[in-house]
């Protein structure tokens, strides 16, 4: 599976590759390095995000999930940029509860591309499981202008 990684703010990132689709990235760095076309596309649509351009990932992605997962993964990925909504808004319009609607994200296996740091608790952030966690779920949602208050 071609793989390719980058340095982001929120550490170092590695795109996976299967079929010319996205289908997972992980926190840290690949050990092996194949550059393809998709991965190379998707790098850089990271990157122009990581320097605040907005970017709506328009980009071939084939998350490995059940078929909940991947509604609930589709819905993440019409949230717009710098937007949020809670596990409970997003469970009214994809079905489930919030509790579902979080095992659903935590889940993702393409973060950021698949924008799960949008989806927060009712009283709070909620969760993040990627890199450092909450840290990195504020850094991404300060990159989108989100103004991130005390609750």
């Amino acid at each position: 599976m071609p793989q390719l990684s980058l340095h982001a703010p929120v550490g170092s990132l590695t795109l996976s590759e299967e079929n010319e689709q996205i289908v997972a990235l992980d926190w840290g760095w690949g050990r092996d390095q194949e550059s393809t076309s998709i991965l190379e596309k998707a790098r850089a649509a990271l990157e122009r995000y990581f320097d605040g351009a907005a970017e709506t990932f328009d980009l071939p992605l084939t998350p490995f999930g059940t078929n909940y997962q991947r509604k609930v993964w589709q819905a993440l990925r019409e949230i717009p940029y710098g937007e949020t909504r809670t596990y409970a808004e997003l469970a009214v319009s994809v079905g489930g509860s919030a509790r579902s609607i979080g095992g659903a994200v935590g889940a993702n296996p393409i973060p950021i591309l698949i924008p799960c740091h949008r989806i927060l608790g009712s009283r709070g952030l909620g969760g993040y499981s990627g890199g450092c966690g909450l840290e990195d779920k504020i850094a991404l949602l300060k990159i989108e202008g989100v103004k991130i208050s005390a609750r």
